[in-house]
């Protein structure tokens, strides 16, 4: 039988896992336990390609793989019957046959990530791994006025990790917002590709400089110095949830409303999508 190339849309849970990626020790990652799950429902061993590799502690809403098979099976075989395998905080949310052509990283145009931020005087008991907490009161318009210096195609040095082994700093901005959701703050971000700990070190900026420590200028300075060390505190993974990536339509990824789901629907203006 011919092969057949497989895109899923998976949710998951990041805080009981190393991270994405399948690593030599024995160590819980999201990759390992769907390749598991595939394996089982295919009957020969399964390689996933994701869209974007996560951190430890880092949640998906939408996360898009891919993997070939030989074994011919109706969609529901791969979402419901692969979730019957995935343990309880890792589910299937949607499965399409695609072109072969098809490539989940590589045919990504844009990825979008939200960075949830939990404000109260108290911790939360439940979510607690779900959100980031601060007690401390933000200043919604200063993060609001501050994230725009970081719109549009920036050497985002001062934003990635020391570690980060991107050969550029260049990246794109296509949309970054911040939102307002009762006692949730939410940091919605959209790019070409992201750097390592991009958005976590964008977090800590605005919720330095939504606290009143560092006034909104303070964005622009840290952008235009292109140094790590100018960056101030890189925020928790918790509160980090990859919540979307865009393809060209010919593709037929399927779409899923946009996460983390126990946040408000917001409706929002079409866009185009890069080329």
């Amino acid at each position: 039988m011919s092969k057949q190339k497989v895109a899923l849309v998976v949710e998951y849970d990041g805080a009981a896992y190393k991270g994405w990626q399948a690593q030599k020790f024995d160590v819980a990652t999201v990759q390992e336990c769907l390749e598991v799950a595939l394996s089982k429902i295919a009957n020969h061993p399964v390689t996933v390609i994701c869209a974007g590799r996560t951190d430890a502690g880092v949640h998906a809403s939408a996360q898009v793989v891919h993997f070939e098979t030989d074994s011919h099976r109706p969609l529901r075989a791969w979402t419901l019957g692969v979730n019957t395998h995935l343990p309880p905080d890792i589910s299937v949310k949607a499965a399409a046959y695609v072109a072969d052509d098809f490539h989940a990283r590589f045919s990504a145009v844009s990825r979008r990530y939200r960075y949830v931020i939990y404000q109260s005087e108290y911790r939360p008991a439940v979510m607690g791994k779900g959100v980031t907490w601060t007690y401390k009161e933000l200043d919604i318009k200063a993060m609001q006025a501050a994230c725009q210096y970081f719109k549009g195609t920036h050497d985002f040095t001062s934003f990635r990790a020391v570690g980060c082994q991107a050969k550029s700093p260049v990246r794109t901005i296509l949309n970054f917002s911040v939102d307002h959701f009762g006692q949730y703050i939410v940091l919605d971000v959209r790019a070409n590709a992201f750097l390592h700990h991009m958005i976590r070190n964008f977090a800590g900026v605005l919720m330095t400089i939504g606290a009143g420590e560092q006034p909104v200028e303070w964005a622009k300075q840290v952008l235009e110095a292109k140094d790590r060390a100018q960056g101030g505190i890189t925020a928790p993974p918790f509160g980090l949830y990859l919540v979307d990536a865009e393809y060209p339509e010919e593709f037929g990824v399927p779409k899923l409303p946009l996460g983390p789901h126990f946040l408000p629907f917001k409706e929002e203006p079409a866009y185009e999508l890069p080329r």
